[in-house]
């Protein structure tokens, strides 16, 4: 893969990581809002909360943190192949 290439991709990875902090903010403020006193630990396991599990717009968006999780992984293991 070419450098310029592989350092798009390294700038892309550090934008999904800022992306997925922020994503994972907004997950827990509003689980906390939901039920105050959740962890981040906690809403791994959302189904241990029936009232989080309630929440159709808690849900859409733990919903578009995993799909950011997932992209991340795909840039990530392209790297990993570049750099191979």
């Amino acid at each position: 893969m070419a450098a310029a290439t592989h350092d798009t991709l390294a700038l892309v990875d550090r934008l999904m990581l800022e992306i997925i902090a922020q994503q994972e903010s907004k997950v827990l403020a509003m689980a906390r809002a939901i039920h105050p006193g959740l962890t981040s630990e906690d809403i791994r396991n959302p189904h241990d909360f029936p009232d989080l599990m309630a929440s159709g717009q808690w849900n859409f968006e733990d919903g578009i943190l995993a799909g950011l999780k997932s992209a991340h992984m795909a840039i990530r293991a392209r790297l990993l192949e570049s750099a191979g």
